[in-house]
């Protein structure tokens, strides 16, 4: 099964453009990261630019209506992401606990929706333009 891990640095939402992280915190991620690898379970991971220099795109009026960050309606934004594989969502969730995240930081785990989970006409709908992605 496919869990993404969501990283969600506390106060990121207000973090200038072009801040970056903490060298030392960056080893003990980096770390982390190779102990994924080594375990076989790291599928992709990747930090995010912070929200100040991103854009949201509104479709509140059938029209995409562009946003410039930072967004003042935003609390918790995401600051980076990791994609494993593991068995079951106990084993993401130790994987998560693992992280040498702060204390203002959280990491939210979520299963990604396989093609199997869906009913059969969903399937239907998802395979009939070809790839899904």
């Amino acid at each position: 099964m496919r869990f993404m891990m969501l990283m969600i640095p506390g106060g990121y939402d207000q973090a200038a453009p072009g801040t970056m992280p903490d060298p030392e915190a960056v080893r003990r991620m980096m770390a982390y990261n190779r102990e994924l690898q080594h375990a076989g379970v790291l599928l992709g991971c990747d930090g995010l630019h912070p929200p100040s220099m991103g854009a949201r795109i509104h479709f509140d009026e059938g029209q995409g209506r562009v946003v410039d960050g930072p967004f003042t309606e935003a609390r918790e934004v995401l600051g980076g992401y990791w994609m494993i594989d593991v068995g079951s969502l106990a084993e993401a969730i130790e994987w998560a606990r693992r992280c040498p995240a702060g204390a203002n930081e959280v990491i939210e785990v979520r299963q990604v929706q396989e093609l199997a989970d869906f009913p059969p006409e969903v399937r239907a709908a998802v395979t009939d333009g070809g790839s899904p992605c």
